[in-house]
């Protein structure tokens, strides 16, 4: 846990200054409130033994500094005592105040600089590193964790110091004014030690627990959101309501063990409190009797009673938001501690000198617990400038291979090289500059149809724009937006069809001029003649790209100088057309149920 604290303090960067003034501001505050009683007894005693002032402890310096101005008047003594009482109190609210401000800077900045930090960690992650958290998990960690370890920040720098710091200083004073009786205050806390720490030890189990099943709520939103239009189409708003209801009902029923637990914390702390105060009041009116001890004494150590059992009540809310705190600071810690699988060499090759593909027996699994390859024994070799088809079923991994060319996994045996490099030798900025990938789920992000095309290329002309836009067959009905390039795309591209989102995807692909463009299955949602219309815009436009085509349709490939079957995570066939049609079962199979209906001859 103390690593984990001391690796979470260094995102408090540049808002150091207010977390350090913070505490000092706060001891200021602390130290005023305790003088308040402390001059409050003194006051009363003046009072009541009639300005004799042989058994009070500052009111002999003081009121012969107030006589010295205003001699006889001992009205202006009390009226001194009552001015200074205010100062104190004023000081007091005004050290509060500024600690406030002061802790709200420190810890909202903190949290900005870890929310940022973990955001920018897993910008970096290869997806094996994501797909080790999953996405709901992340996005509670961005967010959950740490907003509670920011509010235990926040407790830590103002809270756990003015606790501490009026319980030292409240029980220095209740022993300046009532003697041994302030031990009773002393006795109290082993009782309150032991419970707290029970407390914890049945606590923590559950919040680590808890946490874990928060990311599968999270998951449950997400793609409840996410998949809203199947959901309705399905009528499955009741099953999706009970599924959340479920994983709700997991979450709020381990909080509930756990607040059962820390709901011991509050009775214990009041019952020690009510004991003491019950005690001070029953053995302080016996000495005041026997004369052991002055009404302006009592008073302060009652005051300074409350001081002591309230800083404690603080300290067990503190330790509760600790308690809970703590696993979240442990979940934040295992993403920033989350070393990417996938690094830059020492001395990276910066430049892709063509689009030719070698994959030297390659084979490739998700992870390295996995029992079976996701991919075995390819090998393949692709000129530069080749357009090359890939079919298969679904789950023979075709997404797989071409993840493989621009490093977003790598391979577990065998080697990829583009332009004649093995791909993990080459700066990952500059091979996926040169690698566009349309994935399978074609993702629009909010701003303008301009502002998303950017993404190819955030310099590009607007006739570059437009130009590129024909070739992928999108200007057409961009050119019916009313708005034309200006129209908004909303979240995720709802309001766009599916055709249209794949055609902008991929127009962003083209502005980034490639040497290798892979398209995977990007033209499943376009009728098969603006599918031509794409494949024969790129044909002659960038004759010396390599285009990948992953379909399912045999027409997005037919005219492919290269066509790979694949089957279960292995090559099955490679050829042209008119080779496949003959010497291979399974596009012939493909060809025959797309052409003929599905019956065979």
């Amino acid at each position: 846990m103390f690593k984990n604290i001391k690796q979470l303090a260094g995102y408090i960067g540049k808002y150091k200054i207010y977390a350090i003034l913070t505490p000092i501001i706060v001891s200021l505050e602390v130290v005023m409130e305790c003088l308040i009683p402390f001059f409050t007894a003194d006051l009363i005693t003046y009072v009541q033994q009639n300005y004799t002032v042989d058994n009070a402890i500052l009111t002999k310096w003081f009121i012969s500094f107030i006589e010295s101005i205003i001699p006889g008047k001992p009205l202006a003594v009390v009226g001194g005592y009552c001015i200074v009482l205010i100062l104190m109190a004023l000081l007091s609210l005004s050290f509060g105040a500024i600690a406030g401000i002061t802790c709200a800077k420190a810890s909202c900045g903190f949290a900005k600089n870890l929310r940022t930090g973990l955001f920018n960690k897993s910008q970096d992650f290869a997806f094996e590193n994501i797909d080790r958290f999953s996405t709901s998990s992340l996005v509670t960690r961005l967010t959950t964790d740490v907003t509670n370890v920011q509010q235990s920040f926040m407790m830590i720098i103002r809270t756990a110091i003015r606790s501490p710091l009026m319980f030292v200083f409240s029980i220095i004073m209740a022993f300046i004014r009532g003697g041994s009786m302030a031990l009773i205050f002393v006795v109290v806390i082993p009782v309150l030690l032991f419970g707290l720490i029970t407390i914890a030890r049945k606590a923590m189990p559950i919040f680590k627990r808890v946490f874990k099943k928060y990311d599968k709520l999270n998951a449950s939103v997400q793609e409840n959101v996410h998949g809203m239009r199947v959901v309705k189409s399905f009528v499955r708003e009741d099953y999706e309501s009970d599924k959340f209801e479920n994983a709700s009902g997991e979450v709020a029923g381990d909080f509930t063990k756990a607040e059962k637990i820390l709901a011991f914390n509050n009775p214990l702390m009041f019952l020690c409190m009510y004991t003491v105060m019950t005690c001070v009041c029953l053995f302080g009116s016996q000495a005041i009797v026997k004369g052991d001890i002055i009404i302006g004494e009592f008073s302060a150590l009652l005051t300074y009673g409350m001081q002591i059992l309230m800083s404690l009540i603080m300290v067990s809310m503190i330790f509760v938001m600790m308690t809970m705190s703590a696993e979240c600071a442990k979940r934040i810690c295992e993403v920033l501690n989350e070393e990417t699988t996938i690094k830059n060499p020492e001395n990276p090759v910066l430049e892709v000198k063509n689009g030719d593909i070698d994959f030297n027996n390659v084979k490739f699994k998700y992870a390295q617990r996995a029992e079976k390859f996701a991919l075995s024994d390819i090998d393949l070799h692709i000129k530069s400038g080749q357009t090359v088809g890939i079919i298969g079923g679904t789950g023979s991994s075709k997404s797989s291979l071409i993840q493989l060319i621009p490093r977003l996994y790598d391979v577990t045996e065998g080697s990829v090289m583009v332009g004649g490099v093995d791909v993990r030798n080459y700066d990952i900025v500059s091979l996926r500059d040169a690698v566009s990938v349309v994935l399978q789920k074609n993702v629009l992000f909010s701003g303008t149809i301009k502002e998303n095309l950017r993404w190819g290329n955030e310099n590009v002309t607007d006739e570059e724009m437009i130009r590129v836009c024909k070739l992928a067959c999108a200007d057409e009905f961009i050119q019916g937006f009313p708005d034309k390039y200006d129209t908004y795309i909303e979240q995720g591209g709802t309001n766009v069809s599916g055709g249209q989102k794949q055609r902008l995807c991929i127009a962003r692909a083209l502005l980034k001029k490639p040497k290798i463009l892979i398209l995977d299955d990007s033209t499943s949602a376009v009728d098969t003649r603006t599918d031509a219309l794409i494949r024969k815009a790129m044909r002659e436009e960038i004759p010396d790209t390599t285009k990948i085509i992953i379909a399912q349709r045999i027409s997005s490939v037919e005219d492919a100088d290269l066509i790979i079957i694949l089957d279960d995570g292995k090559i099955d066939g490679i050829g042209n057309h008119d080779t496949l049609l003959e010497t291979n079962a399974i596009y012939k199979e493909i060809y025959e149920s797309q052409t003929k209906g599905g019956k065979m001859q």
